[in-house]
């Protein structure tokens, strides 16, 4: 699958750390930034990563900051871009499920390297459910 990735500097450290995971695993990982710890604007790397899903340079899109919340609403505002903010794995699953989410956002800081790995695990393998919930999503 090709991926889009950027974080912030609050999580850059699990960004470079989930950009080898991914990898690991087939994935095709474009990485849109930041490539240090210096602090940079979570708005502008959410829009980056937001618009390769939005132009279908991208199926999914990974972001990761100090909560995921900040760049969940960053990227959302993007056209076509269903960010979700996740913190559990059953929250991806439901955030797929139910809400057809395409850009995930994760928190550097207060979840584990090891459970964003299952995050993003789930989050990639679990499809849009549709029926009830398409019309729903189309209202997005």
């Amino acid at each position: 699958m090709k991926i889009s990735l950027g974080s912030d500097h609050a999580g850059f450290e699990q960004k470079e750390q989930l950009r080898a995971y991914l990898e690991q695993l087939g994935h095709d990982v474009c990485d849109r930034g930041c490539y240090s710890e210096d602090r940079v604007d979570y708005p502008d790397i959410a829009k980056l990563v937001a618009g390769d899903v939005s132009q279908g340079l991208a199926e999914r899109g990974v972001l990761v900051c100090g909560t995921g919340i900040g760049m969940a609403m960053a990227a959302g505002k993007v056209h076509g871009v269903r960010a979700a903010n996740v913190t559990s794995q059953e929250f991806a699953t439901l955030s797929r499920e139910h809400n057809d989410a395409n850009v995930i956002a994760l928190s550097g800081r207060f979840v584990d390297l090891e459970e964003n790995e299952r995050i993003l695990d789930v989050f990639l393998a679990t499809d849009f459910a549709g029926g009830r919930h398409a019309g729903r999503v189309d209202k997005i």
